[in-house]
């Protein structure tokens, strides 16, 4: 897919205002106002979805150039249960996905653009994961990854891989054995097989606060007249 195709949208357009307009409210307020207008049925999947979500796992990503990787990443992301997504800008090339491949998921992870290495590094570090880079030669086999307590899969650039500074910043490589003649995989494919593996038996560990914040989140996407209720009210954080 080409950068320019229609479709493709930037970080702002993927964050589009009304997840921003629920972002800036009180999650608490939030809920108060919208959990009593919907659905048993819904409440209780967000409920069961947020239950199993992940902080222990997270991606980060250099900078893919093709937005369908960019998108079939956000989306492999949710589909795992992987709440925060990373993605480490490239110069002059902005971070795009296309809206056909997310379909929506986007709206329920969180995506931290990092402007530089240090900054992704700083950002990781901090929540005390350990580093580890999708290689053809790897030290470790995917299923090493669910043996770590707090782990981020490192994806590289389909067109350069993962710059050689951030890789010596790993603390470990991991490979996806193959047995065709192949090589190598594309990169959304590797990251979906890794963090299968990462996410496989691991009990769900969002913090109370990101559960409140994105059941909230959740509440609001549910209501076609969300905007309308809490303009009534007057909700700001």
């Amino acid at each position: 897919m080409r950068r320019h195709s229609f479709g493709v949208l930037t970080v702002e357009e993927l964050y589009a205002l009304r997840l921003a307009r629920v972002e800036s409210c009180s999650p608490a307020a939030v809920i108060e106002a919208l959990e009593p207008l919907v659905g048993e049925e819904r409440k209780a999947l967000l409920l069961r979805v947020l239950a199993s979500r992940l902080e222990s796992v997270s991606v980060l990503f250099d900078q893919p150039y093709d937005p369908h990787n960019g998108a079939a990443v956000i989306r492999s992301a949710e589909a795992f249960g992987i709440q925060h997504l990373h993605v480490l800008a490239r110069a002059g090339t902005p971070f795009l996905a296309a809206n056909s491949v997310t379909r929506g998921a986007n709206k329920w992870i969180d995506l931290h653009c990092h402007p530089t290495i240090a900054d992704a590094l700083l950002a990781l570090r901090s929540k005390g994961h350990t580093l580890v880079a999708a290689a053809s030669d790897g030290e470790l086999e995917p299923e090493a990854l669910g043996e770590l307590d707090r782990v981020c899969i490192v994806l590289g650039n389909e067109r350069e891989g993962i710059r050689p500074e951030v890789l010596a910043a790993c603390d470990k490589t991991v490979r996806v054995p193959m047995r065709g003649f192949v090589e190598s995989l594309n990169v959304s494919v590797t990251g979906a097989i890794l963090m299968h593996a990462a996410t496989r038996g691991r009990a769900g560990d969002l913090s109370a606060e990101d559960r409140m914040r994105i059941f909230a989140r959740g509440l609001y996407f549910s209501l076609r007249s969300a905007d309308k209720i809490l303009d009534g009210l007057g909700l700001t954080r």
